[in-house]
């Protein structure tokens, strides 16, 4: 069984209106017609008394009632879930779904091996893994798209518990060989001087990096720049240059003698957490449970 066939079809369909903001794109993704959504949704409207959406040429926008009863319906959907799941419980974790969100950091060698440890121990249970920008991450875990996120926040978020938190500080990454491989710590000036792989001036590592460049009136001409952790991680590997990122997207690479992780002594490059995000007030299926306690575990060790 699924949790959608636990849930009020009307609520169904205007859950999946109002995260799509429009009943096209709805009716695709549920295979119903559109015209029976605008019928479940024109009920639902009667019955409370209240518009739900305001229609605009470009999609549907929740109306202060349909944000009230979206809430609503999301915690139906999640609570149909965590029953699923902790029937599923009563066969011995062989039954439920993970669902996971996480920045590009973690999603090269973390998550994909915490997933393949626990299914040699929980064979029926199943992973959804999204890698979405790190400001998105809070959004999928508020919205109900996933159970667990994993991201670096430097702020508090509305309606996200966290789990576990740790500082992540920003690391230099250098080649084994190369000359500055024995240095104690590094400075981005020091950095600047040589070959460097960067992310992209949307990021938060890259927004940290310039704000302390444009204190120090340091100007820094990125080689490569890129939005994918492991295109950078190789391209230091491969003796391209330097790099940044954090101890956990270049532990197994550090481990295995590819990389070298030192420290950046500049102020404010340690200006950053790593967090594991669940949603405020909403009790895990079990599933997802064991394998928070996991994850928590493999980052703390």
């Amino acid at each position: 069984m699924r949790a959608h066939q636990l849930q009020d079809t009307a609520l169904r369909y205007f859950l999946a209106v109002a995260q799509s903001g429009s009943i096209t794109e709805a009716s695709a993704h549920l295979h119903v017609a559109a015209s029976a959504l605008s019928r479940q949704i024109a009920g639902l409207e009667a019955q409370l008394g209240a518009p739900l959406f305001e229609r605009h040429p470009r999609g549907m926008v929740l109306t202060e009632a349909g944000e009230i009863l979206a809430r609503h319906a999301r915690r139906t959907q999640l609570d149909a879930e965590h029953a699923l799941g902790e029937i599923g419980a009563l066969r011995g974790l062989r039954a439920g779904q993970v669902r996971l969100a996480t920045s590009d950091a973690f999603a090269n060698e973390l998550v994909p091996r915490l997933c393949a440890d626990f299914q040699r121990t929980h064979q029926g249970i199943q992973f959804s893994v999204q890698v979405l920008p790190t400001a998105q991450v809070p959004g999928a875990v508020r919205g109900g798209a996933a159970d667990i996120g994993l991201c670096f926040s430097r702020a508090p978020e509305k309606d996200i518990a966290v789990a576990y938190r740790q500082s992540a500080p920003v690391l230099a990454l250098l080649p084994p060989g190369h000359a500055l491989a024995r240095a104690r710590s590094l400075t981005l000036a020091r950095m600047a001087r040589y070959p460097l792989a960067l992310p992209p001036p949307e990021t938060t590592v890259r927004q940290m990096i310039d704000i302390v460049c444009s204190r120090q009136g340091l100007r820094l001409e990125p080689v490569l720049v890129s939005n994918h952790a492991k295109t950078m991680l190789h391209f230091v590997a491969s003796g391209g240059g330097l790099s940044v990122g954090s101890e956990v997207a270049a532990r197994h690479m550090v481990a295995a003698g590819a990389l070298v992780a030192l420290p950046i002594g500049d102020q404010g490059m340690d200006l950053r957490d790593l967090e594991v995000q669940t949603l405020a007030g909403r009790s895990l299926p079990v599933a997802a449970q064991a394998f928070l306690a996991l994850l928590c575990e493999s980052l703390a060790g």
